[in-house]
C-alpha cells in the first residue's frame, strides 16, 4: 500500500463485525425454528380426523388381514438444531378386493424383555389421499422424534387398528 493510502485507513474508525455476525445469526436461527415450525405442521395429522380414530368394527377387522405391510426399514436422521427423528419406512398393500379410503396403524416398539415402550396410532392413508385400490401397493413413511432409549433395535410391530372402506363394490 501507498503511504498516503495508509493515512487515510489509519484515520478511520475500524468497525466491529459482531453486529452484524449476531443479526446473520439470529436470522439463521429464526430459519431453523420457522423450519421445524414447517415440518412440525406438515408431519402430524390436524383437524377434526386428527383426534378420532377410524372405524374398526367387525368388517374392517375382517378386511384387516387383507393389508399387508413389507420391506420395513428404520432409519434415522439429525437436522441443524441437533433434533433426532427415526424414520419407518416400508410399503402397504391392499391383498383384498375392495379399496382403502383411510388406513390408522398402531407401532408398537418393545424393550429388551419385549414389553411395550412406545404405542404410537399414525395415519398412513388419509381420506383426502389417493385411495388404495384392490391389489395395489404404495410406499409410506412414520416419521418418531423420541423413542426411548430402552427400545431393542428391532423393527417394531405394525397393525392395522383404523379403516375406512370405500362404499362402492360390497
Amino acid at each position: 500500500m501507498e503511504p498516503e493510502h495508509y493515512a487515510e485507513h489509519s484515520g478511520r474508525k475500524e468497525r466491529s463485525g459482531f453486529p452484524l455476525a449476531l443479526a446473520a445469526g439470529a436470522g439463521i436461527v429464526a430459519f431453523l425454528v420457522a423450519g421445524v415450525v414447517l415440518v412440525g405442521h406438515f408431519t402430524h395429522p390436524r383437524g377434526p380426523d386428527a383426534a378420532t380414530h377410524l372405524p374398526f368394527g367387525p368388517i374392517e377387522q375382517a378386511y384387516a388381514a387383507n393389508i399387508h405391510f413389507q420391506d420395513l426399514r428404520m432409519s434415522r436422521a439429525t437436522n441443524l438444531l441437533n433434533q433426532e427423528f427415526t424414520y419407518l419406512n416400508g410399503t402397504i398393500s391392499n391383498d383384498g378386493s375392495r379399496t382403502v379410503r383411510a388406513l390408522e396403524v398402531t407401532v408398537e416398539f418393545h424393550d429388551p424383555f419385549n414389553q411395550v415402550i412406545l404405542r404410537d396410532t399414525e395415519r398412513v392413508i388419509a381420506p383426502e389421499e389417493q385411495l388404495l385400490a384392490a391389489g395395489q401397493q404404495r410406499p409410506f413413511q412414520i416419521i418418531f422424534e423420541h423413542i426411548p432409549a430402552e427400545w431393542n433395535w428391532q423393527l417394531p410391530d405394525v397393525h392395522v387398528t383404523g379403516l375406512e372402506l370405500d362404499s362402492g363394490g360390497q
